[in-house]
């Protein structure tokens, strides 16, 4: 009968084998089989409790969100060129103040490595370089990248 036959994986599972070595086992156990046939029962039915047990919910719901604006929706254009000068300010006050520590924190690990003994004049000098190429090489990209743009 072509409905009953295996192909497969199943073409080599045969079940009599199966069942002829769980009774070779069941024998071996010898007067322990039911006492071992219990704990094995026991032991899969207490995983299976545990997993019955767990639970499983649905992804959660998308939160509510509440905007909250920073500025007046009816604020002038020269209210908003007031506070983006403002701002701007206190941007390069931030950034002369970040500049002039860097310089100090150079100038303390130049006095470090002139006495140990280094040469920092040179090592400087190779940095600036190393510095000047890269930027040279960022602007060259950016040249480049306008260039294909306004091709197109």
């Amino acid at each position: 009968m072509a409905l009953f036959k295996r192909t497969g994986y199943w073409a080599d599972v045969k079940p009599t084998g199966m069942i002829a070595d769980f009774i070779a086992v069941w024998k071996q156990a010898g007067r322990n089989r039911w006492r071992i046939a219990c704990v094995s029962a026991a032991c899969t039915f207490a995983v299976f409790a545990v997993m019955v047990q767990q639970e499983g919910k649905a992804p959660h719901l998308p939160p509510d969100v509440t905007y909250i604006t920073s500025w007046r929706a009816d604020r002038t254009d020269e209210e908003i060129k007031a506070s983006n000068e403002i701002h701007q300010r206190a941007k390069e006050r931030f950034a002369a103040e970040q500049a002039r520590r860097d310089a100090d924190v150079r100038e303390i690990y130049k006095t470090l490595g002139r006495m140990s003994g280094m040469d920092v004049d040179k090592i400087a000098r190779e940095a600036d370089a190393e510095r000047a190429a890269k930027k040279k090489a960022y602007l060259d990209s950016l040249k480049k990248m306008r260039g294909e743009a306004s091709s197109e």
